[in-house]
């Protein structure tokens, strides 16, 4: 059926790609690969729209083979994601603003030439520069070695190519366009985890949404831990800018983020010598179980927020790795399943969730580009609004020790 699918996908591509509502770029099942593609609102006759979606094959480098999805949108956003990474977003800009940051890691590394265990776990950080890449799902959090194996720093998700990618856009206004990635972590006598990763962005808004949908393929149960991995610099983190969340606790990941707990939510400009610091928080929700936490610059007219259901990421980690530019100036807003401990923690303090055989479990999430104060402003509303009279508790014993 996927076969048949991919085909006539690509039959419509090439006989008459202006009248083409879905298209196939990668599919393992059928051996299908378009390489560099492009679709345009001219090419679709869409009237009062101007948009286009972009596939790009990159060379050079690390790199080499390595596919950029582009959604260019003239009056709204312009979103770049990589199917050979994961579908991770890599960087989103528009209005002036940009959510992303700058990595010492400048290529858009292919998998291919990365290796997870090297650095005692830490491999993973030889590709990390995305604004927001999906850190599990057979497991995330810091590198353990724990029942004859090595949990590699944040998983694999992030670094697997997708196996199957499709290119949406709706037949009616507003034109909604989704971007589809199969992420399969398929392993002989271990696991058989699938996520279908979706980008859901309609052209012309400021806001995009992803729902992804985890399902356990294997004849046995299986753990699951995911952590949203939401990354952003310059120009909204500055000296002086802030961090707002609705929550009911916060506290420090290990002892060194002991001495910034008072300071959490304020964020100091470059300082050369600071190493990270991470903050495990209890989020606070509203009747419909959603919560929204926000980065806002100094002059709170620009920003980044992140809306999301706490039946789903029940916690949230704030990174704050304020460190020079060169070496990646940046804080990270994670909502999760779990915190960032290794996966044995996790489990000890039963964080660690399970799909039984053939069972789904769905994410939804909605960032949103900031670009005004007054933008701003309703968000402030917003998380006050979810905090209401609830003190915020600030333990200030980290919660486990690695």
């Amino acid at each position: 059926m996927k076969k048949t699918l991919a085909l006539t996908a690509l039959a419509c591509l090439i006989s008459a790609p202006v009248m083409a509502k879905t298209w196939v770029l990668t599919s393992a099942d059928s051996a299908t690969e378009l390489g560099n593609w492009k679709v345009t609102s001219n090419m679709l006759k869409v009237k009062n729209q101007n948009f286009s979606i972009e596939q790009k094959v990159l060379h050079g480098g690390k790199q080499e083979g390595s596919k950029v999805i582009i959604i260019t949108s003239k009056d709204g956003l312009t979103i770049a994601l990589s199917p050979t990474r994961g579908m991770n977003l890599l960087h989103v800009e528009g209005y002036g603003v940009r959510m992303g940051w700058d990595s010492p890691v400048k290529e858009v590394v292919n998998p291919a030439f990365m290796n997870l265990e090297s650095r005692n776990g830490l491999g993973w950080l030889e590709g990390f520069n995305e604004m927001m890449v999906r850190s599990g799902y057979e497991w995330t959090g810091h590198p353990v070695t724990a029942d004859g194996q090595i949990y590699t720093l944040h998983g694999k998700a992030g670094n697997t190519p997708a196996s199957q990618v499709e290119v949406e856009v709706s037949d009616n206004a507003p034109y909604e366009i989704r971007v589809r990635g199969l992420v399969k972590e398929s392993t002989f006598k271990k696991a058989d985890l699938q996520t279908m990763t979706e980008l859901r962005y309609v052209p012309g808004s400021n806001s995009f949404a992803l729902h992804d949908v985890l399902t356990n393929h294997a004849d046995y149960p299986h753990d699951y831990q995911i952590i949203y991995h939401s990354n952003f610099g310059k120009p909204i983190l500055e000296a002086g800018a802030r961090f707002i969340a609705p929550m009911a606790s916060i506290s420090p990941f290990n002892d060194y983020a002991k001495a910034g707990l008072k300071e959490w939510q304020n964020y100091a400009g470059p300082t050369k010598g600071f190493d990270e610091m991470v903050f495990n928080i209890k989020p606070l929700s509203d009747e419909n179980h959603h919560t929204t936490a926000a980065v806002i610059n100094k002059a709170g007219d620009k920003g980044a927020a992140i809306q999301f259901d706490t039946r789903q990421l029940p916690v949230l980690t704030l990174w704050k790795n304020t460190d020079t530019e060169k070496q990646g100036y940046v804080t990270g807003i994670e909502p999760g399943t779990s915190y960032a401990y290794p996966v044995t923690i996790e489990r000890e303090q039963k964080r660690v969730k399970q799909l039984q055989a053939g069972q789904s479990t769905q994410f939804d999430l909605t960032y949103t580009l900031l670009h005004t104060s007054g933008q701003v402003d309703d968000v402030v509303k917003k998380i006050g609004e979810i905090q209401g009279s609830t003190p915020i508790e600030e333990i200030e014993t980290p919660i486990a020790k690695e």
